[in-house]
Formats: C-alpha cells, sequence, structure tokens
C-alpha cells in the first residue's frame, strides 16, 4: 500500500511520483523499486528513531530526523547534572506525535532512554539474578528502586522483619533478587528479603554445626519484643529470653538493650532441628544465688524493697538478683489483709524475717509480721476466762457481733450469749457498728485465734430465781397473744418472755383451729401450769380453775379418782403424763414433771 501522508509529508505530486516510478522501473526494474521504497524513511509513532542536534530554542531542543520537518524535544529532559545537548549531537528520541498538516514532529530523549535501558535489563537479565540499585522513593505499597529501570520493591520484601517505616530505606543502595520479569507492561519486582534469606539459610547451616552450648558468641539486637530480644549471630537468630538478661528484676527488655546493640551472649541451648538457639547474658556473670544461704540464713531478718505486689503477697528485692515472697497471710498477726497494698506499696521499704529458702527453684520465703511479737503469744493471760473487756463493735452477722477488744485482737459475742429471755434472731436487733460494750471473757483458744465473749453473763440469770418466783404453778396472769400455730399458742408474759397455751388447754371443749379461739394481739388471762427453768420454757392453760391438769390427761384417768359404791376404797390415781406440745405421732414432752 502507498503511505499518502509519506508522500505529502515531503510534497510530491501525482505526476511527479508517476514519472518516477517509470523512470525506475525502465532503468532498475521492479527490484530497484523495491530497494526504492526500503531507503525510503518511515515515520510510526512509538518508534525510536536517530536524531541531531540542530540547536536549542527555549525550552526545546531541536533535532534534524530525516524529515522535512525539525523534532522537537523539551530541554528538562536532558538531566540536571548532565551535559547539554550540542549540535551535531546524535540523539535517540522517541516518535510521540507526527502531524504532517502542521509540521509538528514531537520527540521524547526520555522516553526512547526508558525504552532502550528496559531492552537491555531484559537482554542481560532474568529471573533470580542479583541487582543493585538506588531506593528513589516510597510508593504504595513498597518502594521503587532504580536498577537502571525503576523497579518495584514491595514492602514485606524489604527485609526479614518488617521496618517500622520503609521510608527510611530512600537514597540507600540495595542488593535485591529478581522474583518476577513482566515484559508485557514492563514491570519487574525485586527482593531484599529473599536475598537476606538465602545468604543466612547459607551462614545458618554452617553456624548450626559450629555453635556450642556454653560458648561465647558476638551478636547484633535485630528486634525486641516484650518477652526478650532477637540476636543476629551472624546467619541465625537467636532468643535472648527477658528472664536470662539479667539476675534482677526488668520490666521491659529494653531497659537492657536496643536495636542494633552488639552483645556478647552465651548460647544456652540450640534445638537443630526447629534451628532455635537460646541465649543467655546474664549466664556471664556468677549467679546471686550461690550464696544465698550464707547471705540470709533462715530465721535472720534482712531490709528490703517492694518490687511488685499480687494478690497473694509482695515480693521484696533483698539485693539485685535476689527476690523473695511475703505471702499475705505473713503480713500481719492481728489484722484481716484482704490484700497487700492495704499495708505495702512499690517502692516502701520493709524489714522482713527469712522463713525458707529452696535455692533450686530459686525462691525465699519472707514474713513481715515476724519482725514484731505475736499478740496472740499473751492473749490467755492478758485476758483470762472471766475477765470482764470493753470493746467496739466491728462486724455485725446473723450469728454474732465481733468485738475489737485491742487493735488486732477481735472475739465473738454469739446472739445466744446476748440476752437470757430474748430470743435474737441477728445481732443487729441488740447491737450497731461502733457501739462501745462490756463482755465477759467466756473461753480463749490460743491455736485458733479464737475468743469467745458473752454479755449477757454480765448479769444474773432470771431463770435461776427471779423467773420461778414470780410465776409459781397455779397462779393467774395476764398476757398477749404473740404467735398462733397448729400445737398451741405464745403469750407474751412480759419484755423478753413468753409462755406456751397448748392447744388441749385453750379450752374446756376440744380445739381443732386455735385461731377460732385467740387472735394475735388479743390480752388473755392464763394459769401457769409449770416453770421449767432447764429449758427456759414455762406452760400456760385458759382454765382457771380446778386442779392443774397436764395437756393429755384422758377422761379415763380423771374418772379414776372417784370413788366406788358403799365407801370402796379409793382407786389408784392415774399416773400424769407429761405435758406435751405438737400434733398427734409427733408430739413430745413439753415439760418435766415431777411425780407426786
Amino acid at each position: 500500500m502507498v503511505d499518502r501522508n509519506l508522500i505529502r509529508e515531503f510534497s510530491i505530486d501525482d505526476d511527479e511520483l508517476n514519472s518516477m516510478f517509470s523512470a525506475v522501473l525502465e532503468t532498475e526494474g521492479l527490484q530497484g523499486f523495491e530497494s526504492m521504497i526500503v531507503a525510503s524513511p518511515f515515520f510510526e509513532t512509538g518508534k525510536i528513531l536517530s536524531g541531531v542536534v540542530l540547536r536549542r530554542e527555549g525550552d526545546d531542543v531541536l533535532l534534524d530526523v530525516g524529515c522535512k520537518s525539525e523534532g522537537i524535544v523539551p530541554a528538562n529532559e536532558w538531566e540536571e547534572g548532565e551535559p547539554p545537548p550540542e549540535p551535531g549531537q546524535k540523539v535517540e528520541v522517541l516518535l510521540e506525535e507526527f502531524d504532517d498538516q502542521q509540521g509538528v514532529i514531537k520527540l521524547s530523549r526520555r522516553k526512547a532512554k526508558r525504552i532502550r535501558d528496559w531492552e537491555q535489563i531484559i537482554s542481560t537479565r532474568k529471573e533470580g539474578d542479583v541487582v543493585a540499585g538506588t531506593v528513589m522513593r516510597k510508593i504504595k505499597g513498597g518502594l521503587l528502586v532504580d536498577i537502571g529501570v525503576h523497579v518495584f520493591l514491595p514492602a514485606s520484601q524489604v527485609d526479614i522483619r518488617r521496618p517500622a517505616d520503609i521510608g527510611d530505606y530512600i537514597g540507600r543502595q540495595v542488593e535485591c533478587v529478581i522474583l518476577k520479569i513482566d515484559e508485557a507492561r514492563r514491570n519487574i519486582v525485586v527482593s531484599r528479603r529473599k536475598l537476606i534469606e538465602d545468604q543466612r539459610s547459607k551462614l545458618k547451616q554452617k553456624l548450626l554445626q559450629e555453635l556450642k552450648v556454653g560458648e561465647i558468641r558476638k551478636g547484633v539486637v535485630k528486634n525486641i519484643a516484650d518477652f526478650g530480644a532477637f540476636v543476629d549471630l551472624g546467619g541465625i537468630d537467636g532468643l535472648l529470653h527477658i528472664t536470662d538478661m539479667s539476675y534482677g528484676r526488668i520490666s521491659h527488655p529494653n531497659e537492657m538493650v536496643k536495636i542494633d546493640d552488639e552483645l556478647e551472649v552465651m548460647v544456652l541451648n540450640i534445638d537443630h532441628e526447629k534451628e532455635k538457639i537460646a541465649l543467655g547474658l546474664k549466664q556471664k556473670q556468677p549467679s546471686p544465688w550461690d550464696m544465698v544461704e550464707q547471705k540470709f540464713p533462715v530465721g535472720t531478718k534482712a531490709k528490703g524493697e517492694v518490687v511488685n505486689i499480687m494478690t497473694y503477697g509482695a515480693f521484696v528485692r533483698l539485693e539485685p538478683g535476689i527476690e523473695g515472697l511475703v505471702h499475705i497471710s505473713e503480713m500481719s498477726w492481728t489484722r484481716r489483709v484482704n490484700h497487700p497494698s492495704e499495708l505495702v506499696q512499690i517502692g516502701d521499704p520493709v524489714e522482713v524475717v527469712v522463713l525458707a529458702i529452696n535455692k533450686e527453684k530459686q525462691e525465699i520465703s519472707l514474713g513481715m509480721k515476724q519482725t514484731l511479737p505475736n499478740p496472740w503469744d499473751t492473749v490467755t493471760s492478758k485476758y483470762p476466762v472471766g475477765a470482764i473487756v470493753e470493746g467496739t463493735v466491728r462486724n455485725l452477722t446473723n450469728y454474732g457481733a465481733f468485738i475489737e477488744i485491742e487493735e488486732g485482737i477481735d472475739g465473738l459475742l454469739h446472739v445466744s450469749d446476748m440476752s437470757w429471755t430474748r430470743k435474737v434472731s441477728h445481732a443487729s436487733e441488740v447491737l450497731q457498728k461502733g457501739d462501745k460494750v462490756q463482755c465477759q471473757v467466756l473461753s480463749v483458744d490460743q491455736n485458733r485465734k479464737r475468743i469467745a465473749l458473752g454479755m449477757k453473763q454480765l448479769q444474773q440469770d432470771p431463770w435461776e430465781t427471779d423467773i420461778p418466783g414470780r410465776y409459781q404453778p397455779g397462779s393467774i396472769v395476764t398476757g398477749t397473744v404473740t404467735k398462733i400455730t397448729n400445737f398451741g399458742v405464745f403469750v407474751q408474759l412480759e419484755n423478753n418472755l413468753e409462755g406456751l397455751l397448748h392447744v388441749s388447754e385453750l379450752a374446756e371443749h376440744k380445739v381443732d383451729n386455735p385461731e377460732a379461739e385467740v387472735k394475735v394481739g388479743q390480752p388473755i388471762e392464763v394459769r401457769v401450769l409449770r416453770v421449767d427453768t432447764a429449758d427456759r420454757k414455762i406452760g400456760l392453760s385458759r382454765k382457771l380453775t380446778g386442779p392443774i391438769e397436764e395437756p393429755g390427761t384422758t377422761d379415763a384417768a380423771a374418772a379414776a379418782g372417784g370413788g366406788g359404791g358403799g365407801g370402796g376404797a379409793a382407786a389408784p390415781a392415774a399416773p400424769r403424763e407429761e405435758l406435751k406440745g405438737g400434733t398427734s405421732g409427733q408430739s413430745g414432752p413439753l415439760f418435766s414433771l415431777d411425780k407426786k
């Protein structure tokens, strides 16, 4: 086909073109015509041309590329520091735009150079080759590296462990291995990490064969974690655990080491299968635990500093590398400690007594309370049974009140020892927190650290003489119904004193429902049947006249007291049954009566 654009570029009309074709055909034949076509310059956008610098005009450089019009290249495509273009200088350029009507030819020296550089890389490099270049800038997902052409170094491939900021590599000369070449897209992906890993793999195998447990090696700190630091031994990383950095307590590895620090470490263990190495820093020095039994014999006092507090106790540093535990139970003889922070804080100086040493486990048991006398050693002599003491109500429970009789020494006042006559369900019915009270010491258990106290014992027991004297059997008294049950009625005779009116003593007739006879709060007159001082009970009856009969006496037994005809001898009285409470089949004696 005839390229009409090319013909118009050289301003050749159709007559001149036809005469040229005819002349060539007549003199040289078809072969000469083909050579003429080959020799003619052919221009296509995207093609690299060879041009000659003509001159510079302003911001442009004009080139002769064999066309009627001059080609234009921006002058800024000559980099700073590069020799400026000179007339006559040959330059390769890329044809970007060809406008035959305007006579404009736009060229690019920079793009032509990139294409040549790419062709050079493709022809000389392949995947797996090692290349060197300069990191130019940070881009999305990684870095741009110039190895003659710009290649992509992903962030994950910058180093074995991803750096905190890959921007620190900008301007640095790096070596990488080519991972992938995409000729269609003109992309190359490289990896510095793989190159390092390959190099380290060779060094690792050699190093694993050379390393021996116990030897000292030099290394560089490459990474720091909460649990320790990774040290590069020159081909393989070893772990320097936080517990192997110092015999003393450290909170974080960065208190001892920093990244890029050069260290001398001891090889503690080698796992050839997992390729793991344990390193130690403190093992280069003698352990302070070697002489711990001589420095801190059991039973001796020592001074230290609180370095840590847990719920179960406080750790005290006796000297660098030597710490002991004061258990919460060893902090006070008398005080109930819920948390060690109630007595000590981190940084507090304390005096302790060495209780036990386990050298193998590197553990020392310490005590704070042992530095003071134990007040329970003298409590028996200080508070003998029967002594009257005064104290403060510290706590109330449903079974009693705790009375502090001195700092750290509490006694228990049980509810049953608060009143001779009153039934106390909860200590708060009688006492309040902070009340000052007097009590009598009932018992002392020095081993269990317990003191029993009584408040009612300060007064005479009214059941011994007072109540039996005022409530004689057969006497009639007035009381108030306080409670109704299926077996009888409880009647309040006075404050804190009640008697039981059995269901059989509610009326002359048989009572099936006590609530039909009396109501709670109703005042009633009753006769005292019996006062039981042992069980502290009073039996009552609403039968105000007639002989005193115990509940449960049968009609037949009563009739047995009558005479037979004609002055016969009286039949013996039927034996009395004991006063009972409860319902049929479950009733039991309420009072124990003497036989007369």
